[in-house]
């Protein structure tokens, strides 16, 4: 995509994998029926030339399931903000995600970790905020923890929404051990992909090519990080939109499936 600057008329050239995920977004707000309304995704969408590749896929699956776990993310998140309104949110893999702008509540923190490249394009398309920071880090090397100045002792929510999606088991494994070892008490919200997520059935449901698929995802976690005392799955069929009837009625018959034939959201308390 290229992305009109308001300073220069000369247009940034923006990788397609990065804005996919916003243009998504900005094309469900349009629907009467939206599952998500993202007025910032639109508005930098505006301003964006449409790229092939955005085009590839089974685009309104793809849609529909990008959607329905943003959507729970953005649930849990702001069930957590309800209980903790002054809890500090660390969104890793930030890429363009717009979940701040969509639910501060005026008193949280909020800390978008991601690479630098991809924080320069927020600074470009999104406005600042005294609560909102930026942060260099990644899933890959996990020492971006030592360098946070922040209480360890405050309620905290870690949210990765897309970035696991692209790594192997062990690297989700080190990830949450990390987490664990650093934060004596902490949430985190992930999205992981189900073990039948690469599955013709999957893909026709809107999954795209993962890097790993997990069976009794939950299961693992406590594996994981034996501490845990607190395990939830949500799975993108759970949502109550008609865009999912066909295939609530298909898992109704096989329920094992729910949560192997797409990504789900696991919320982890420890």
């Amino acid at each position: 995509m290229k992305v009109q600057s308001t300073s220069e008329n000369k247009p940034f050239r923006v990788p397609s994998h990065l804005l996919r995920p916003l243009w998504l977004r900005s094309r469900e707000s349009l629907l009467d029926n939206a599952s998500i309304y993202d007025p910032i995704a639109a508005h930098a969408c505006n301003r964006c030339e449409l790229a092939t590749e955005c085009l590839r896929g089974n685009v309104d699956q793809n849609q529909l399931l990008h959607v329905s776990l943003a959507q729970i993310c953005d649930i849990q998140v702001s069930h957590f903000l309800e209980l903790n309104p002054n809890g500090l949110i660390i969104n890793v893999g930030a890429e363009l995600d717009t979940r701040f702008y969509r639910l501060d509540n005026g008193r949280c923190q909020w800390i978008e970790l991601d690479v630098s490249e991809n924080l320069l394009w927020r600074q470009k398309l999104f406005h600042r905020s005294e609560r909102y920071q930026l942060a260099c880090g990644s899933i890959d090397d996990m020492s971006w923890l030592s360098q946070l100045s922040i209480s360890c002792d405050g309620p905290v929510l870690i949210l990765c929404e897309q970035a696991l999606l692209m790594r192997g088991e062990n690297h989700i494994a080190h990830f949450v051990q990390s987490l664990g070892c650093y934060f004596s008490h902490a949430e985190l919200c992930m999205v992981v992909a189900g073990d039948k997520a690469g599955s013709q059935i999957g893909k026709a449901m809107g999954c795209e090519q993962y890097q790993h698929g997990i069976h009794n995802i939950a299961q693992k976690a406590v594996r994981w990080l034996p501490w845990i005392y607190s395990t939830r799955l949500f799975s993108p069929l759970d949502q109550n939109c008609r865009r999912w009837a066909r295939w609530q009625r298909i898992i109704a018959k096989i329920p094992s499936l729910k949560h192997r034939l797409t990504p789900v959201v696991l919320r982890m308390k420890w």
